[in-house]
C-alpha cells in the first residue's frame, strides 16, 4: 500500500519510502466508523516487509489500493509523541514501538477519491488524448498528469514522456503511475484494415500488460457503443449490460470487440488490476474523422427504405470528461457515454438541411458490398446496419456517478456538421484534391449510388404508369 505523508518540514512523499528509510512496516489494527487504523512498527520484528492479505486500504481492492495517497493537510506528525494526528484527532499508539496511521475508508458508489493520483494518458498528441490531458492538468484530484506519445505534446501542467503503446518497454514509462487512460486508437477510415487492427489490438494489449507489470492499479479505455450491434429488435435505448451482439467482420467494430475481450480478461490474468471501459456513441468534434462523420459528407443522405435509425452523438469533450471522471472516481464499468436521448432521421435531415437518397435494403447492401470488394470504399457493407437500425444507449449508469454530458445531441451533431464543411465523401470514401486515386474512388462510389437510386425511381414510375 502506497500512502502519502508529510513528516515535519519534509515535502509530501510516499509512505513506503519513509517506512523503508526508518525500517518500519504497516500492521493492520482495526476498522472504525470512517477510518482504517493501522500501525507502524520496526521492520526488525519481521524478516521482510510485505503487504499482508486482508489489510484494509483506503480504496477498494484492485482500484489503486497499492498506490493510495493521503492528503498532506490531513496528516501531521506529532513531534512529541509516537502518534500521527488526523484532522486534529490524536490516536495514541497501543505499544511504545508503534505509530498509528489513520487511512480514510473506501469510497462508496461513485464518490470521488480524496487521494490525489498520478494519471497517464496514451495517445496524448491526438484529438481525444489532448482533450484528456488538458482536463487532467490542474485537476484537484490529480497529483501529476503525464502525456504518453511518440509525438511531443506541450501543455502547461502536463509532464511529457516519449512512449510507444505497442512497445513492451512501455512499462518503464509507467513508473509511479496510478491510473492509465488509453486513448491511442486509430479510427480513420483510410487506414489499411490489417494495419489498423494490429495498431489497436496490440496497443491495448501492451498497455494492459505493461500497466500490470508497472503496478498500475487501474486502466481506463474506450471502445464504442457499436459493440452492441445495430438490429431492428434493439430496445431504445440499450442498457450498458446488454449483450455485445456486433459481428467482427474485419472492420473497426472488430477491433473494439477484441479490445473488450482483452479488458474483460486482464483483471483475471493480473489480479489487482482494474479495467474500466467506456462505450461512446457517434463521436463528433474538432478533428474527428470516422465512417459516421463521412456519412454526412455525401451529396445526399443515404437512407435505406423502411429503416428506423436513431442517431445518438457523443462530443469528444464529453468523452474526455467521462474518461477523466471514471479515472478519478471509485466506480465500476462498463459505461455508455454520449448525449442524453437521440435524434430521429427526420430531425437529422432538418438540422443538416440535407436531402435524402432512399434505396431498398437489398440494393443498398448489394451496391455497398460491390464497391467495397472493388476497393472503391473502405467501409464494409455491414457498416450500413448502423445507419439503418437503432443502437442508441442509456447513459444513466454513468450519470448516476455524477457525470453529465455538456452537449445535447443537436449540439454535438452541429459540431459534426461544422467539422465536415468543405469535405465530400460517399460510403466513407473521401474525395480529396491531393489524392487522385481516392477522388476517383469516391466519385465512382457516388456515381454508383446515385445511378442505383435513379434506376429505382425509374422502375417505380414505370410500375405506376403501367
Amino acid at each position: 500500500m502506497r500512502l502519502a505523508l508529510n513528516v515535519g518540514a519534509e515535502a509530501l512523499q510516499p509512505l513506503d519510502d519513509v517506512l523503508e528509510r526508518h525500517r518500519l512496516r504497516l500492521v493492520p489494527a482495526r476498522w472504525e466508523t470512517f477510518w482504517v487504523v493501522v500501525h507502524v512498527e520496526p521492520l526488525d520484528n519481521r524478516p521482510h516487509w510485505s503487504r499482508t492479505p486482508g489489510v484494509p486500504v483506503s480504496t477498494r481492492s484492485g482500484v489503486h489500493g497499492k498506490h493510495s495517497r493521503l492528503n498532506h493537510s490531513e496528516i501531521a506528525h506529532s513531534t512529541d509523541r509516537t502518534d500521527f494526528t488526523v484532522n486534529g484527532a490524536s490516536r495514541p499508539s497501543h505499544r511504545s514501538n508503534q505509530r498509528s496511521v489513520l487511512v480514510s475508508s473506501p469510497a462508496e458508489g461513485g464518490r470521488r477519491r480524496s487521494a490525489r493520483l498520478t494519471v497517464a494518458v496514451t495517445g496524448a498528441a491526438d484529438v481525444i488524448g489532448a482533450q484528456v490531458a488538458a482536463r487532467l492538468a490542474g485537476h484537484d484530484g490529480v497529483r501529476k498528469a503525464i502525456a504518453l506519445d511518440t509525438r511531443r505534446l506541450d501543455l502547461p501542467g502536463v509532464v511529457f514522456r516519449s512512449a510507444d503503446t505497442r512497445d513492451p518497454a512501455l512499462a518503464e514509462r509507467l513508473a509511479d503511475v496510478d491510473v492509465v487512460i488509453h486513448t491511442d486508437i486509430d479510427t480513420s477510415p483510410d487506414t489499411d484494415a490489417k494495419a489498423r487492427t494490429a495498431w489497436n489490438v496490440r496497443g491495448a494489449q501492451t498497455v494492459l500488460t505493461s500497466a500490470a507489470a508497472a503496478g498500475v492499479g487501474r486502466v481506463v479505455l474506450f471502445t464504442s457503443a457499436m459493440v452492441y450491434g445495430a438490429y431492428p429488435d434493439n430496445p431504445v435505448p440499450l442498457a450498458e449490460d446488454a449483450p455485445l451482439r456486433a459481428v467482427p467482420d474485419g472492420s473497426l467494430v472488430g477491433d473494439y470487440l477484441e479490445i473488450e475481450r482483452l479488458a474483460e480478461r486482464a483483471p483475471k490474468a493480473h489480479p489487482g488490476l482494474s479495467v474500466t471501459v467506456l462505450r461512446p456513441a457517434v463521436l463528433t468534434g474538432h478533428g474527428v474523422d470516422t465512417v459516421f462523420t463521412r456519412h454526412f459528407e455525401a451529396p445526399r443522405l443515404l437512407v435505406v427504405k423502411d429503416s428506423e435509425p436513431c442517431w445518438q452523438f457523443c462530443h469528444i469533450e464529453d468523452l474526455a470528461s467521462g474518461l477523466v471522471h471514471t479515472a478519478l472516481s471509485d466506480v465500476e464499468g462498463p459505461f455508455a457515454v454520449g448525449s442524453e436521448g437521440w435524434l430521429g432521421q427526420q430531425e437529422v435531415e432538418e438540422i443538416s438541411g440535407m436531402r435524402r437518397m432512399e434505396l431498398p435494403e437489398a440494393l443498398a447492401l448489394g451496391a455497398a458490398e460491390r464497391l467495397h470488394r472493388l476497393h472503391l470504399t473502405p467501409a464494409p457493407a455491414t457498416d450500413l446496419q448502423y445507419v439503418m437500425h437503432p443502437w442508441a444507449v442509456s447513459t444513466g449508469k454513468l450519470e448516476a456517478t455524477g457525470w453529465q454530458a455538456e452537449h445535447s445531441n443537436a449540439e454535438a451533431f452541429q459540431a459534426l456538421l461544422l467539422e465536415i464543411e468543405g469535405h465530400h465523401a460517399a460510403l466513407a470514401r473521401r474525395l480529396g484534391k491531393k489524392d487522385a486515386a481516392a477522388g476517383l474512388g469516391a466519385a465512382g462510389a457516388t456515381v454508383a449510388l446515385v445511378g442505383t437510386a435513379a434506376l429505382v425511381r425509374r422502375a417505380r414510375k414505370k410500375r405506376r404508369s403501367g
